[in-house]
C-alpha cells in the first residue's frame, strides 16, 4: 500500500492521511460479487476515470470527462456492451448516468469487471456520492458531497482502491 491508494477500513475510506467517513453496499463486502447482490467486491481495484456533471460543478481534475444527456452504464449481463458506458437511445438495461438527483454527479471510476466483463460478475463499482450518512449502496462506495470533491483531484494515475 502507498498512501496514493484508498483504502476501505472499518472507520472509511482513508486516503492521502485522511479518513473520510463513506457507506458500501447493502450486503456489505463479498468475494464472490454477482450482479444485482448488493454488496462490495473485496479486492485491489485501480481507478480508471472520472466522471462529473459539468452543469452543476467545475471539472474536478483535468482528466474528468463531463457526463452528458445521453450517457448510461450497461447493466444488462446478456449484452455484448456489458459493464460499459453506452449512449442512448440504448435498449438493453442500464442506468442513466445524468441523474436528477446529485448521486452521479462526481464519479470515480474502478475497474471491477472491467474492461473485459464476465458476464453476471457484476457492473461497475463507483465512488460517488451518497444519499445521505449511513445509507448503503448497491455496492458502490459513496462519500459525501464535499469528501468526494475534495478526494478528486489528489487521485494519481497509481491510484487503486482497496477493499479487504
Amino acid at each position: 500500500m502507498t498512501p496514493d491508494d484508498m483504502v476501505l477500513t472499518p472507520k472509511g475510506l482513508r486516503f492521502q492521511g485522511q479518513t473520510y467517513p463513506c457507506t458500501i453496499g447493502k450486503s456489505g463486502i463479498t468475494s464472490r460479487k454477482k450482479e444485482g447482490d448488493g454488496a462490495t467486491p473485496s479486492g485491489v481495484h485501480r481507478i480508471v476515470g472520472m466522471l462529473y456533471r459539468p452543469d452543476r460543478m467545475p471539472r474536478p481534475a483535468d482528466w474528468a470527462k463531463p457526463i452528458g444527456p445521453l450517457d448510461l452504464w450497461s447493466d444488462d449481463p446478456g449484452d455484448a456492451d456489458y459493464n460499459m458506458m453506452v449512449r442512448a437511445p440504448y435498449p438493453h438495461s442500464h442506468e442513466r448516468l445524468r441523474r436528477a438527483d446529485p448521486l452521479y454527479d462526481l464519479v470515480i471510476l474502478t475497474d471491477w469487471n472491467w474492461p473485459y466483463a464476465v458476464k453476471g460478475r457484476g457492473s461497475a463499482i463507483f465512488i460517488h456520492q451518497y444519499r445521505r450518512p449511513g445509507f448503503p449502496t448497491e455496492g458502490c462506495i459513496a462519500l459525501s458531497r464535499s469528501h468526494l470533491r475534495q478526494i478528486a483531484p489528489m487521485i494519481k494515475h497509481r491510484t487503486r482502491l482497496i477493499i479487504a
